[in-house]
C-alpha cells in the first residue's frame, strides 16, 4: 500500500487552496479528485452562471484571477478556465479520476479506499465541497407531482424549457438568476417562503464586496458562533428586483401540496405545471467520512472547529459554508482558511 503525508480530497476550488497552503509549507500533499479534470463542480453548473462577486475578489492564493477589467462579474467558464490553469502550476501531485470511497483510523494515521486501490496518509483534508449532495427538501406535496421536477444542480439552460409552465423554488441568488433567465421564455413563479430579500449590488459607486472587505466583515470569525447560518439576500444591480415587479418571473408563496401534474397553492388555485425547479443548495459531500465516528452528526454536516475535526485528529475540512467566516466557501475566501488549516496541520504532525 502507497504511504503519503497528506490527503487532500478533492480537486475544487477549496483542494487546490489547500495544496498551495501545504506546498508553501514545504510539505508534499497529493490531491485526490474524482472527476477527469481538477475544476471541482464549476464545468458543472449552469450555463450562465455569472458570479456575484467582481474578478478582483476571485483569486485563489498566489495567482490573480486574470483579465484587465477588474470589476466585472466572471462567467462560469472564466472560473474553470483559472482553476485549471491554477492547478497547472501548481506543484503538486493532482490525481485526477480518484474518488475515495471511504477514510478510515488506522494507527496514528488513516486509510483511504478508492475505487481500485487503497493508501495510507498521516493526515487528510476532505475539500470534496457540497455539489455531489444537491439538498432536496421534503416540499408538500411534492412526492405526488407527477410532471418534472430537477434540482438547480440539473439545469443547464432555459431552452428545453421554452412555451412552458415552471416554478422555481426558493429566493437565493441562484434561483433569481435562473427563475429571471426562463422568464425570457417560459411562464415562470419564484415560490418562497417569504418575500425575496434584495441586497444593492453596487454602493456608494462600490461594489458591495469591496465594503465586505474594508470593514472587515468578510473575514470575521464568524462561523463557531452561527448554529444556522443566515440566509443571504439576493445581490441586485437592480435587474432582478425589476423583472419580479414586472411579474418576469412571478412571487408566490409556496405552494401546499400537489395532485398529480397540477400544484396546489395557498389561495385555494390549482394549475398544471410541467416543471419544478428546486433551487435549494446543496449539503457537504462527505459520504467517505461515516466510518470515522463520531465525524458527521445524523445528517451527514461534519463536526468542527474552524475547520479541524473535534473528534479525529489529524483530519480538517476546507470549503464548507461559514466555516469560519462569510467567504469561506468562496474563491475570495478559501484560502484563508486553507491556510490555517495547513498551519494547524502542519504543527498537528510535527508533535508526533
Amino acid at each position: 500500500m502507497e504511504h503519503i503525508d497528506f490527503a487532500v480530497i478533492g480537486g475544487g476550488q477549496s483542494g487546490l487552496a489547500t495544496a498551495h497552503a501545504l506546498l508553501r509549507r514545504g510539505l508534499r500533499p497529493v490531491v485526490l479528485e474524482a472527476s477527469d479534470h481538477a475544476a471541482g463542480s464549476w464545468p458543472h453548473y449552469y450555463d450562465s452562471l455569472t458570479l456575484f462577486s467582481p474578478a478582483r475578489y476571485n483569486s485563489l492564493p498566489g495567482m490573480p484571477f486574470p483579465g484587465a477589467d477588474r470589476d466585472r462579474y466572471p462567467h462560469r467558464d472564466e472560473v474553470v478556465t483559472y482553476l485549471t490553469a491554477y492547478a497547472d502550476r501548481l506543484d503538486a501531485e493532482i490525481r485526477t479520476g480518484c474518488r475515495v470511497t471511504a477514510v478510515r483510523r488506522t494507527g496514528d494515521g488513516f486509510t483511504a479506499e478508492l475505487e481500485g486501490g487503497r493508501l495510507s496518509a498521516r493526515a487528510v483534508v476532505a475539500a470534496s465541497g457540497t455539489f455531489g449532495r444537491p439538498h432536496r427538501p421534503a416540499l408538500p406535496g411534492l412526492q405526488e407531482f407527477t410532471g418534472q421536477v430537477l434540482h438547480a444542480a440539473d439545469y443547464r439552460s432555459p431552452a428545453p424549457f421554452s412555451g412552458r409552465r415552471v416554478v422555481v423554488v426558493r429566493a437565493g441568488n441562484s434561483a433569481v438568476q435562473i427563475a429571471a433567465e426562463l422568464a425570457e421564455t417560459a411562464h415562470v413563479t419564484l415560490a418562497t417562503r417569504g418575500p425575496v430579500k434584495f441586497a444593492a449590488q453596487r454602493i456608494l459607486g462600490r461594489d458591495l464586496h469591496f465594503w465586505t472587505v474594508r470593514t472587515g466583515l468578510d473575514t470575521a470569525p464568524l462561523g463557531r458562533f452561527l448554529a444556522r447560518p443566515p440566509a443571504q439576500p439576493v445581490l441586485d444591480d437592480g435587474r432582478y428586483r425589476a423583472a419580479l415587479a414586472a411579474g418576469r418571473p412571478d412571487r408566490r408563496a409556496l405552494f401546499t401540496g400537489a395532485v398529480g401534474p397540477k400544484l396546489l397553492w395557498p389561495d385555494g388555485q390549482r394549475e398544471e405545471v410541467d416543471a419544478i425547479v428546486l433551487a435549494t443548495g446543496y449539503r457537504p459531500d462527505l459520504p467517505y467520512l461515516a466510518p470515522l465516528h463520531g465525524t458527521l452528526d445524523d445528517e451527514g454536516t461534519p463536526r468542527h472547529r474552524e475547520g479541524l475535526a473535534t473528534a479525529v485528529p489529524g483530519l480538517a475540512f476546507v470549503g464548507l459554508e461559514w466555516q469560519r467566516s462569510l467567504s469561506s466557501n468562496s474563491l475570495r475566501g478559501v484560502g484563508r482558511d486553507a491556510d490555517r488549516v495547513a498551519r494547524r496541520l502542519a504543527a498537528h504532525l510535527a508533535r508526533r
